[in-house]
């Protein structure tokens, strides 16, 4: 290729350039040139010819790209002419990589992911999900192609969560990774699940059981302890309802006058873990418990108030500061003992069926077809279990 003799363009020349009528142009060496708009942006360019045809490239903008960079773009750009490639061609397929590297990133598949499955879930486990990802996740591997990603590059992600202490949410976050995976996978933008070459490669959590009284004679020691409370009557109600509902702390902090149905003797209210709906049905002891309550908080939203606001819930350690109050120690009874104590007596000493039992512990339970039975199955026998757990409770008080 022949370029007519010019003079080499020197720094100086291009810093005293100004913008006129018309954009012009400043020319160096083997068809590289500095084109001057009339704004005064200043533009590399280099004119080549490839198979017969007159082409320009661009360079970068003056004076992010200096003389000497720009010279050496061009000597690059001939050096790929000389062995007949177009380097204009190979620029457009560098950045169709990169937007498809972009487009079939970790996050952006991660977030096509969650879009698509988080209408099944509770809001709570969808947002618990998000902040994982947003947190501990995207900010070290979110930018990179997914199919590009080794399991030595997620397992340095998930130690990070892990040597903080934080050993449950690193197995949390190490699912979802490897629901992402397979989601890429299935969408043909993975070919490997690599949460699965990481298994084993985090120490197991340690299950801890939490506290519950189970034999009967100590149950009616402490059910007499409780009726003994000399606080506020909210958490009085709150210690004598939780044995008789044995639903979960949370779930009895935060129950709601409208989902109490006092005259049906029902309590419905939906499971934020699993986003739907359980019902609790009332023996006429916890009815009684309620009534003497709504005297109290029947206006107000929650039926367990906070002390301090009563638009909010009860708080969590309410019930816990009321167990040390009445010197029932963690390693005996905690809120959610209640739960391992009916799932015991009702099985082992009432003889209720485990399928009653746990529906009304709000497990999943499922038909020989393996299908998740509705949360009506079994209402009218848990009923009778409900008013016999009771009056059993009852019984025990007065041994």
């Amino acid at each position: 290729m022949l370029f007519r003799s010019v003079m080499s363009l020197s720094a100086t020349a291009i810093k005293n350039s100004k913008p006129k009528d018309k954009n012009y142009k400043l020319s160096d060496e083997r068809g590289l040139y500095l084109l001057i708009t009339t704004k005064g942006s200043k533009w590399w360019r280099l004119d080549y010819r490839f198979q017969k045809k007159r082409k320009t490239l661009s360079m970068g903008v003056y004076p992010d790209i200096s003389l000497k960079e720009a010279r050496e773009r061009r000597d690059q750009a001939r050096n790929q002419i000389a062995n007949d490639i177009d380097p204009s061609e190979v620029r457009k397929t560098v950045k169709s990589e990169i937007h498809n590297q972009s487009k079939n990133s970790f996050e952006v598949i991660a977030r096509e992911w969650f879009v698509k499955f988080s209408s099944t879930w509770s809001d709570g486990h969808a947002d618990r999900i998000m902040r994982r990802l947003e947190r501990d996740i995207f900010p070290w591997i979110g930018g990179k192609p997914i199919a590009g990603l080794t399991a030595p590059q997620l397992l340095e992600v998930i130690q990070r969560i892990e040597s903080r202490g934080a050993l449950e949410t690193a197995h949390r976050a190490l699912r979802n990774c490897g629901e992402i995976f397979r989601y890429a996978i299935a969408t043909g933008r993975a070919n490997s699940d690599l949460s699965g070459d990481l298994k084993g490669s985090l120490p197991q959590v340690r299950v801890i059981h939490l506290a519950a009284i189970t034999e009967p004679k100590k149950v009616g020691e402490l059910l007499k302890v409780l009726d003994g409370y000399k606080g506020t009557l909210v958490v009085s109600c709150a210690l004598r309802l939780a044995p008789l509902v044995f639903v979960r702390p949370g779930e009895l902090r935060k129950a709601e006058w409208k989902d109490i149905d006092l005259e049906r003797g029902e309590w419905r209210f939906d499971i934020t873990k699993t986003n739907t709906q359980h019902i609790v049905p009332l023996s006429r002891q916890a009815i009684k418990i309620l009534s003497e309550l709504e005297m109290l908080t029947g206006n107000c939203q929650y039926v367990f108030p906070g002390a301090r606001s009563e638009a909010r819930p009860m708080s969590d350690n309410a019930v816990l500061a009321a167990f040390r109050r009445l010197d029932i120690s963690k390693a005996e009874m905690t809120g959610h003992g209640f739960r391992a104590m009916a799932r015991t007596i009702l099985d082992e000493v009432l003889g209720f069926r485990p399928d009653f039992i746990e529906h009304q512990l709000a497990h999943a339970v499922r038909d020989p077809n393996g299908r998740a039975y509705n949360r009506t199955a079994h209402l009218n026998e848990r009923k009778k279990m409900m008013q016999a757990w009771a009056d059993y409770l009852d019984n025990l008080k007065n041994i």
